[in-house]
């Protein structure tokens, strides 16, 4: 027996043109360094026709591929509505990545038009040359003159194309399982893996993102985006404030902790995202110069483990909470987030909020032990994390057709590459990546847990702990740390630290201080260039005995 419910799709068309009308008055804003410029929804949807048009006449039809390279500003919002609601696939190229995987990404999606800010044009000018398949470049705020195009790629003023074109365009309703957007992985292991998101997929997320045990986004909220636009879909934070009419303030390259703060005090934004090694630089600012930022109801942080003392430090002395969320960009990415049960208080609360979340309804999770079979959700078994739902991939994108790929997929679910435990009413903590956790003497050593309890040491602002062989117990770790200004400490000092917290034969003898952690393209610690680092004899390693 079917139903009577009429079978509308979930179209990116649909969700445009609510936010232009139901939200027209509310806006995404763009700092200039002491200011922002503003525009409505409305006036996003007005632009937005005009590049779909613009787009069309360079024949960009259904499927084809359009890229940005460009910061989180008003204009990359506007692309972000116009080129799947046009039936077309969006792809944010990562202006991070390595010249050789940004060139791969770019050809093996097979971009057709590049959309530059024109800040960006220096590096970009580099890639343009091998991006084999690239027919149009679309300048933004610059002069189309400023760029030198290989011979068969067009250059064009962003500002004139739209200024040609009409306000108006029939947006099509596709079909929900066709492709929205693509993302690739930032490829810390081999060539980058693109993730091909459907207009469904994008829809359903940016619900569970509006939702009470989402990030709760309602058009009350000034939403600061500082995880990039080419992070995941920026967490999926665009189509989830078209979806609820929150307002956007955009940071556009002023990604500093001062500038932060400064546009903070102007905007005065309640909610905010970012990975934690910017809020670890924000309260470093604080630290210094004290400023009100208890506008802030709440600020999302993902990417990577958030030091429990960093979430101590946000609330009790800034009255802001940090709301930890685990995701990939496999997962678009929203995958948990953890909020307390509202029964909890006190320290009961925290732990709840020191896990990686509860899974959503539309995430199911299972944890496979060492042995293939499935371990009990208990809080205490554990294994590698496998995920499936309605917004998770279930292959990665080739242009000449899915490739199945045993290593990350398993039954139909995806394994992430994550062990940790899940509790009874769906609390996931992750102890570590299966590539970054230590096995030392048959026992497991969790990272995570090292570096985030010598965070928490006053003199450390950065570690990392990665494990190098060993030949008694096959694997210790090492402490990579970075000091904050002006501190010292010395690794005694520091395993002391420890000692409460750890076993005796889990306490590191080996420690080395350096002046930055690698970070990858998105901003999570690097531990395969530390690594190397350390085999090619660059870290100076001190051992205790």
């Amino acid at each position: 027996m079917l139903s009577t419910m009429q079978d509308e799709q979930l179209s990116l068309a649909t969700l445009l043109r609510y936010a232009a009308t139901v939200h027209a008055e509310s806006t995404v804003s763009t700092w200039t360094g002491d200011a922002v410029r503003t525009q409505t929804y409305a006036e996003i949807g007005q632009d937005a026709a005009r590049l779909a048009n613009a787009l069309r006449k360079m024949g960009i039809g259904y499927g084809d591929r359009v890229a940005t390279f460009m910061w989180n500003n008003n204009e990359h919002m506007i692309v972000y509505a116009a080129v799947p609601a046009m039936g077309a696939v969006l792809h944010a190229l990562n202006i991070r990545l390595f010249p050789e995987q940004l060139v791969f990404v770019a050809n093996h999606a097979e971009d057709q038009v590049v959309i530059v800010d024109a800040t960006l044009l220096p590096l970009f000018s580099q890639y343009l040359p091998r991006l084999t398949t690239v027919r149009h470049v679309i300048i933004v705020d610059g002069d189309a003159s400023a760029l030198t195009a290989p011979e068969g790629v067009q250059v064009h003023s962003y500002t004139e194309l739209l200024d040609a074109e009409a306000d108006t365009f029939d947006f099509p309703v596709v079909d929900e399982r066709a492709a929205a957007g693509m993302c690739y992985t930032s490829g810390t292991t081999g060539d980058p893996k693109g993730v091909v998101y459907s207009h469904r997929s994008n829809w359903l997320h940016a619900s569970q993102v509006c939702a009470s045990n989402g990030m709760g986004f309602t058009d009350a909220d000034t939403v600061l985006a500082i995880v990039p636009l080419f992070h995941a879909n920026a967490w999926g934070i665009p189509y989830a404030a078209m979806m609820s009419g929150a307002n956007l303030l955009m940071p556009e390259r002023f990604l500093q902790p001062e500038p932060l703060l400064e546009m903070m005090a102007a905007v005065r934004p309640s909610f905010a995202a970012a990975v934690p090694t910017i809020w670890g630089g924000v309260l470093a600012r604080l630290a210094e110069q004290p400023q009100d930022i208890s506008h802030l109801r709440t600020c999302v942080v993902g990417g990577a483990a958030v030091p429990p003392s960093m979430m101590r430090a946000f609330e009790e002395h800034h009255g802001v909470k940090l709301l930890h969320a685990w995701g990939m960009t496999e997962t678009s990415p929203l995958g948990s987030v953890a909020h307390a049960p509202a029964a909890s208080t006190g320290e009961r609360a925290w732990t709840y909020r020191y896990t990686q979340g509860q899974f959503p309804a539309g995430v199911q999770a299972r944890l496979i032990g060492d042995d293939g079979d499935v371990a009990p959700n208990d809080g205490k078994s554990m294994g590698e994390l496998e995920v499936r739902g309605p917004w998770i991939t279930g292959s990665y994108y080739s242009p000449t057709g899915d490739v199945p790929d045993a290593d990350k997929f398993h039954d139909g679910w995806l394994r992430t590459g994550d062990v940790g435990t899940i509790s009874a009413d769906g609390y996931l903590t992750l102890v570590d990546r299966s590539k970054d956790v230590i096995k030392s003497g048959g026992e497991w050593i969790s990272s995570v847990d090292l570096e985030n309890a010598v965070i928490a040491h006053s003199a450390v602002a950065e570690a990392a702990v990665i494990g190098i062989a060993d030949p008694k117990w096959d694997e210790r770790p090492l402490v990579a740390v970075v000091l904050a200004e002006g501190a010292t400490a010395h690794p005694e000092e520091l395993r002391e630290f420890l000692t409460a917290q750890f076993a005796k034969w889990q306490l590191p003898e080996y420690w080395t201080f350096i002046a930055e952690v690698p970070k990858t393209s998105v901003g999570k610690f690097d531990k395969k260039r530390l690594r190397a680092q350390h085999a090619q004899g660059e870290l100076n390693v001190i051992e205790l005995t």
